[in-house]
């Protein structure tokens, strides 16, 4: 199960090699990303797993598809699987040290909240477009901790 686990992150570390600073803690930090967008967020992190057109994928392991997933009717779902993970994806609203699989890079609330509209109104979806980072920082974030 740990080869599944290495298989993804290096799948998403090879994904944001380009542009994405790693940060003491190993941790990467946003300074790659900018002032980057949803589009330009799933396109640089998201779709190295869940694949360009959001069809997901199967092979070293499982990638949810997210083209017409019917819990993404809940942008709180979606912004908390993207803040605190779940399985083989890291918790992207982490930052700094380690974990059994930690992100790598940290994405502030207002990237939380872009790439979660983009990816409700994009690939089928039909759900509105309108999630805040104010609403994004009252979701239960994880702890951010640091390395000794």
């Amino acid at each position: 199960m740990k080869s599944v686990f290495s298989i993804a992150a290096g799948l998403c570390l090879a994904v944001l090699s380009a542009g994405v600073h790693a940060d003491n803690a190993g941790v990467g930090s946003t300074d790659g990303l900018g002032e980057a967008n949803g589009k330009e967020i799933y396109s640089r992190i998201c779709q190295g797993c869940h694949m360009p057109n959001a069809q997901g994928a199967v092979g070293a392991g499982r990638y949810p598809k997210l083209s017409g997933d019917p819990a993404l009717v809940s942008w709180q779902y979606a912004a908390l699987r993207v803040i605190n993970g779940k399985g083989a994806m890291p918790a992207f609203g982490r930052t700094g040290g380690p974990e059994e699989f930690p992100a790598p890079v940290h994405l502030s609330d207002a990237q939380v909240a872009d790439v979660v509209n983009y990816v409700r109104s994009h690939f089928g979806n039909r759900y509105k477009a309108n999630v805040t980072t104010d609403q994004v920082a009252t979701l239960p974030h994880p702890e951010s901790v640091h390395a000794p």
